[in-house]
């Protein structure tokens, strides 16, 4: 495909996330204007405030300064008048993430990903300022060079990596495709090495994040109550309700975030000497956010089993790459499975784990409001120690378990009614 047609289909696929992103928040903005004023406040903010909220989530921090009438009128500290809001609605940036990926393997296959990449970001970049030079307003400002950098990044980082991820399956006859040539080069056990520690690290990373959804999915009949008595305290209508909700909504990946640091063990702040573990939590006083109301006030030494979920993760991945490890061998002529790229792996998978759950953690952290409030979320260097162990234990037992146990708990994970019977065979060549 000729280059400036790729370079202007990128660039439409920036523009078109932008302007979605922009619709997203304008849309209830304006059913609010409507139903909830009348029309009758000041239209004019309507803009300003879509892109403050679009910027927020694309992780630019909000420095905001509330009038002293408002103050006084919600019963608030003078101190309460002017606070930094960093805590990101991550709903925004992982839809971004996915279109920008998607994109970026557009690029690809159109023979020319890096004017497509190119493209897309700068057109994220035309319009980070388009947003940022008309959003002026005296409530909520931000860092222009951040304004611009951070949606930029936010856009330019998935579709880099969504190019680079399909090039080295697909080919792109280029960089990458060198690079290819270099690891088949390899050794026989080490050739397919670092796609499958990839692999690997991103199986234990979606699994871990599943049982943390898992675990806010069972929260909300458990604590619905305490949810519910949330929202008739905060006495909104039901417009009211409906965008109260949404931004919640908005916030739900965070929330995913914060429970995938409870079950590691570590936690997560609420405030500046607060914690939510699974032996206990310390809270202060909250926002009266109804999503706040999931989060449990008491602890448990029982709950600390939580633990085992990234190590359940962690043993499911390890059983996937000993498979595929298996058949690469087999590929080879081999029925030799190696011992040391095994450990490799393990490790590998391990570190993986770790530092996507250290990047969640970053991701999810920030300030919420002022005062000790400027301290929400979990620690990053707590996550990835916490993650890494727990699936390095779990990938361990898998990998480098000898193959006729390896079998057994193979399918004790598949959960085969016939595993008891199944494993003597396999380990006796099938002889009575």
């Amino acid at each position: 495909m000729h280059r400036f047609l790729v370079a202007l289909l990128a660039a439409l696929d920036a523009a078109v996330s932008a302007i979605v992103g922009w619709a997203v928040v304008l849309v209830p903005l304006l059913l609010m204007w409507v139903f909830a004023f009348g029309g009758l406040a000041d239209w004019s903010a309507l803009w300003p405030a879509t892109v403050r909220i679009w910027q927020l989530g694309n992780f630019v921090p909000l420095s905001l300064s509330l009038d002293g009438d408002f103050l006084v009128e919600m019963g608030l500290p003078e101190e309460a008048g002017s606070f930094v809001l960093s805590l990101a609605p991550l709903a925004f940036a992982v839809l971004i993430a996915a279109f920008a990926a998607r994109s970026g393997r557009r690029a690809l296959r159109s023979g020319r990903w890096l004017t497509g990449v190119a493209a897309g970001t700068t057109t994220t970049a035309l319009a980070a300022v388009i947003g940022n030079l008309t959003a002026g307003n005296p409530v909520a400002s931000a860092e222009p060079w951040q304004a611009i950098l951070l949606p930029t990044l936010v856009y330019g980082i998935p579709m880099l990596l969504g190019a680079v991820t399909g090039a080295w399956s697909e080919g792109d006859d280029g960089i990458v495709d060198r690079l290819h040539d270099i690891a088949d080069r390899f050794p026989t056990g080490w050739r397919e090495f670092p796609a499958l520690m990839v692999r690997g690290g991103g199986m234990a990373l979606a699994g871990v994040i599943g049982f943390a959804a898992l675990a806010i999915a069972t929260t909300v009949p458990l604590r619905g109550g305490s949810l519910i008595a949330l929202y008739e305290a905060s006495q909104v209508d039901l417009t009211g309700a409906i965008l109260l909700t949404v931004g919640q909504f908005a916030y739900l990946p965070t929330m995913i975030g914060w429970s995938l640091a409870w079950i590691a063990g570590p936690g997560f702040a609420l405030g500046a000497g607060t914690g939510v573990t699974p032996v206990g939590s310390q809270l202060g006083v909250l926002p009266g956010i109804p999503m706040l109301g999931l989060i449990p006030e008491h602890g448990s030494p029982l709950l600390l089993l939580s633990v085992l979920a990234p190590v359940a993760a962690g043993a499911i991945a390890g059983w996937g790459i000993r498979i595929a490890f298996r058949a690469e061998a087999h590929a080879e002529g081999s029925d030799h499975e190696p011992t040391a790229p095994r450990v490799v792996l393990a490790v590998g998978i391990a570190v993986i784990a770790g530092a996507g759950a250290a990047l969640i953690a970053a991701l999810t952290s920030g300030s919420l409001g002022p005062g000790r409030l400027a301290v929400t979320g979990p620690e990053p260097g707590a996550m990835a120690l916490a993650v890494g162990l727990e699936v390095l234990v779990g990938a361990a037992i898998l990998l480098l378990a000898p193959r006729r146990y390896e079998q057994r708990l193979g399918q004790w994970v598949r959960g085969d009614d016939d595993a008891e019977t199944a494993g003597p065979k396999a380990s006796t060549g099938g002889q009575d």
